[in-house]
């Protein structure tokens, strides 16, 4: 709340006697900190912030409706002008702070700033003290140097207010004097440049334009507003993509104004026409960069006829650009010997000059500029190496380069470097031709490399350094081949291998063999570099590579398999082994038909295992546990390929070798024995698919072998059973390879005599597993039936278990059901007819089958089936009527009845049914045991 609203009497002004007093003590607290100001070091931050602090707390006290007294005004200018010699002297002492962290400086400079900001308050809080002559200027003067201060701290809002008190100031003075209005410009001049750092381009320019009325006739007042249009023109001229700022404005009123204080000059004006010369100078480069050519010539007239003025070194330069943008070549190149000639021009202006004429007209015209330029230097090689190397590294430039290749080839300049005393030049020449070319080649720019490298060899003699000449002559090759000139390639190669035969040069025939897509040419020529004398392996990989990217996968094939016969030797190679066999079989998988490759190859990394053991083949930790891993999924995966192909020999081969592979896991878990046996199973299955395939018998020897794999799979599968236990999909797979191995355990017994009994147990164990479900001994029961030797023990044991099994489920499949209820009936009946034609077995099967159909809903039973056993129940009574056996007879009948009873569709046929059955009854009670009924 403020303290006119909780005491009108806390309001009233004092008495003047304790406003004099109050002002008294304040004055005293502003001098004892002005005293301690001037006492102050700049390494003392902490003290100067309190200083600060204690100024601003007391200049805030001093804020009164009553004026202060003309003693009170000419102590507070005192103090104000000490405070301001103090903060110089601080800023003085302050070059020391340059070896200071960036933080602790800036931070000083602000504190220095507030002071003088102080100071110009104070000295505003005074006023109009009498005895002292224009004060207003003064302070205004004081808020201008404090301005200046903030401003170039980048605090360019309190530079502003510091401007605007000073101009507001002098503005009330109303003083007209030079002096004034000196200080009235520059103060315009600073808030331009104040308004402009603050992107205000607006109010900039419109202060320079107001400055125009207060230039007081003087050369220098002249001279202070052109020098700031000159210095936004050049800020806009370097920021002209913004477009915010007509750059040739700026430069105009620059050079109007300087125009305008030299008429008006009565004594010497030199300062303004150099200034004029510079502002024509930048008009020009404005108009060039706006490509308005001539304009850039007339500056250039009106330049070179200001009197008494040396010719600025980038007026020939912009004029021979603009002659060149013009189309005057010739003036062009008259502008460019004149700079040329010109000692005091830098050569690299020269060097950039020739550059742009070079651009314009070609190499071939140029050429005589280049020799003038040469000309510069001294004379000889040293001096040609010098002009040549300033020329092409001056920039980038793919035409530099070239054209200081051509001037290198000069016929002239190549003279230069014969005499053997040039020897340490020439060899400098061949090195620096020979890396622009090898930059050139990095750049793939491989046209210009190849004609560097060519006219490095100018600076190679030809009866000495074989070995360099053959260098070159292989990195031309290399040029034409990536240029795909391959022939030329090739005959700059055979120039090489002729100077120096050595495994580089092999290798590039071999690149240009596989570049001309001739598979057995580049084949040969890898197993060429193998006899060469500094055969190196990895250019064995090296060749590998090259045939991948030149999708050529024989070459990189055979590449991987000739490395592969050099471990045997034991000598340090660049590759692992195990990588080399990888890459191998990765790169097979391509050729859709390189099973029998990838299966060679696959055997022989086995092989090699065996030889030096698992973990010197596939390295130890996690490294070689991945090396393995993948031997074993890649031939895992290869054999379910294979399966899908139908090609089971190689399959069967496949699916053995992962089991090996996954056994030769260090960590033995139950995952990995769980692929051992499901390999081991599938490689038996894959055996028997074969067989039939080929419709050749297997052999004694090779049953027996199976049989000793699945026995090493059976050792396996409880191992299979806890590792998959976690999920249903994992338990259904284990349970199929359980089944699958039953299953090829019976396939392969049924090919051995004297085995029934083996198979029965066999599938007894199956039975009494969790693995057993009804589908797999149907299939059972369905195979030893149906086999090459059926077993109908096996096959009547594994449907009466299918069945129970069927029937303790909740939702039986009645159509499974009445499939093995006509298996058992089948198997039932030929037993019978065996063992004399007793069929009570088939009565009780078909008694189960009546049962099983009562109290199921109509067609819930298959009704094929239903009536299948009605009708085959019924005509067996048709046997026992003729054999005259009258309760069997009558058995039957009743079962057929019974049956047609319980099954839709079987209704046309239950009356007929019933008359006879009533006709058979009436028949036996009326006749003798004798009797025949015709049924």
């Amino acid at each position: 709340m403020r303290i006119s609203e909780l005491s009108p009497e806390l309001c009233r002004p004092p008495a003047d006697g304790d406003s004099q007093s109050s002002r008294l003590h304040v004055f005293d607290e502003i001098e004892s900190s002005v005293n301690e100001a001037e006492s102050l070091t700049f390494e003392d931050l902490t003290s100067l912030e309190n200083l600060v602090v204690r100024l601003r707390k007391s200049l805030s006290s001093t804020t009164s409706t009553h004026p202060l007294s003309d003693l009170a005004k000419l102590h507070a200018w005192k103090l104000s002008y000490r405070l301001w010699n103090a903060c110089v002297d601080l800023a003085n002492a302050s070059d020391g702070l340059r070896t200071v962290d960036a933080d602790y400086r800036d931070r000083t400079f602000v504190l220095q700033a507030e002071l003088r900001q102080i100071a110009a308050e104070i000295l505003l809080l005074a006023k109009n003290p009498k005895g002292i002559p224009s004060p207003d200027i003064k302070s205004a003067s004081f808020f201008h140097k404090a301005g200046l201060i903030w401003h170039d701290l980048g605090r360019f809002n309190r530079a502003v207010t510091n401007f605007e008190h000073a101009t507001d100031l002098i503005s009330s003075s109303r003083a007209d004097g030079e002096d004034e209005k000196r200080l009235l410009l520059d103060l315009n001049l600073a808030r331009a440049r104040t308004a402009w750092e603050a992107n205000d381009r607006s109010l900039s320019i419109a202060l320079l334009g107001r400055s125009k009325n207060i230039l007081f006739g003087s050369q220098a007042g002249f001279q202070a507003l052109a020098e700031q249009y000159l210095q936004f023109g050049k800020l806009s001229l370097k920021n002209s993509s913004d477009g915010l700022v007509d750059a040739s404005k700026l430069l105009s009123e620059s050079l109007e104004l300087c125009e305008k204080g030299i008429a008006i000059s009565t004594g010497g004006s030199l300062e303004l026409e150099r200034l004029k010369a510079r502002c024509l100078r930048f008009m020009a480069a404005e108009r060039l960069q706006a490509e308005d050519y001539e304009g850039v010539l007339n500056c250039v007239r009106v330049s070179r006829g200001i009197e008494g003025k040396e010719e600025h070194p980038s007026i020939r330069y912009m004029a021979m650009k603009a002659c060149i943008g013009a189309g005057r070549l010739a003036e062009a190149e008259m502008e460019l010997r004149g700079l040329i000639a010109n000692k005091s021009v830098p050569e690299t202006t020269c060097i950039s000059a020739v550059e742009t004429f070079l651009t314009a007209t070609g190499a071939a015209e140029a050429k005589e500029i280049m020799m003038m330029l040469l000309g510069r230097c001294r004379s000889g090689a040293a001096a040609a190496l010098r002009v040549v190397k300033m020329v092409a590294e001056s920039g980038s430039c793919a035409v530099r380069t070239r054209v200081a290749a051509e001037l290198a080839s000069d016929d002239r300049v190549v003279a230069l470097f014969i005499d053997n005393s040039s020897a340490k030049e020439r060899n400098a020449m061949h090195a620096l031709l020979w890396n622009w070319g090898a930059e050139r080649f990095r750049s793939k720019e491989y046209d210009i490399s190849a004609e560097l490298f060519e006219k490095s060899m100018l600076y190679v003699p030809r009866d000495e350094n074989r070995a360099r000449r053959s260098n070159c002559f292989r990195v031309l090759s290399l040029c034409h081949l990536a240029l795909v000139q391959l022939d030329l390639a090739q005959e700059f190669i055979d120039q090489a291998e002729k100077l120096e035969p050595n495994l580089k040069c092999s290798f590039l025939k071999f690149k240009i063999q596989l570049q001309k897509r001739d598979e057995a040419a580049a084949i040969s020529q890898i197993e060429a570099m193998v006899s060469c004398i500094d055969f190196n392996p990895e250019f064995l990989t090296l060749c590998t590579h090259e045939a991948i990217a030149c999708q050529s996968f024989p070459v990189a094939v055979a590449s991987l398999s000739i490395l592969l016969n050099l471990y045997s030797s034991g000598k340090p190679m660049p590759m692992k082994e195990v990588a080399v066999f990888r890459n191998l079989i990765t790169l097979l998988h391509r050729d859709l038909d390189g099973e029998q490759e990838m299966l060679k190859h696959t055997r022989r990394a086995w092989a090699r295992v065996n030889e030096l053991g698992t973990e010197n083949f596939f390295g130890t930790g996690a490294v070689g546990a991945r090396e393995l891993n993948w031997f074993a999924g890649n031939t895992w995966n290869m054999g379910l390929k294979m399966v899908k192909d139908k090609k089971y020999e190689i399959c069967a081969e496949f699916f053995e070798l992962a089991a090996e592979f996954y056994d030769s896991c260090s960590d033995k878990s139950e995952g990995k024995q769980a692929m051992v046996c499901k390999s081991l199973i599938l490689c038996t299955g894959a055996m028997i698919h074969a067989e039939e395939e080929k419709k050749i018998s297997m052999t004694d020897s090779d049953v027996k072998r199976a049989i000793e794999i699945l026995q090493r799979a059976e050792k396996l599968v409880p191992t299979m059973h806890l590792s998959t236990a976690v999920t249903g999909d994992w338990m259904v797979e284990a349970s199929t390879m359980c089944f699958l191995h039953t299953f090829n355990t019976y396939q392969l017994l049924n090919r051995l005599d004297d085995t029934r009994n083996q198979q029965l147990q066999l599938v007894k164990r199956f039975a009494s597993t969790k693995a057993c479900n009804p589908n797999s001994l149907l299939q059972i029961g369905l195979f030893a039936s149906q086999g090459r030797r059926p077993n109908t023990e096996v096959s009547e044991f594994a449907f009466r278990k299918c069945l129970s099994s069927l029937l303790e489920l909740p939702t039986p499949d009645y159509q499974m059901v009445s499939m093995v209820l006509r298996w058992l009936i089948s198997i039932a009946c030929l037993c019978s007819t065996e063992n004399g034609g007793k069929n009570e077995a088939a009565y009780t099967l078909y008694r189960q089958a009546y049962q099983i159909i009562v109290g199921l809903k109509e067609g819930e039973y298959p009704v094929e089936e239903g009536k299948w056993l009605a009708m085959t129940a019924w005509n067996r009574s048709g046997t026992a009527v003729r054999l005259r056996q009258v309760n069997t007879a009558r058995k039957w009948m009743k079962m057929g009845l019974d049956l047609a009873k319980r099954i839709s569709g079987m209704e046309k046929y239950l009356v007929g049914m019933e008359e006879s059955f009533t006709n058979f009854e009436e028949v036996c009670r009326g006749n003798d045991s004798g009797a025949v009924y015709s049924y």
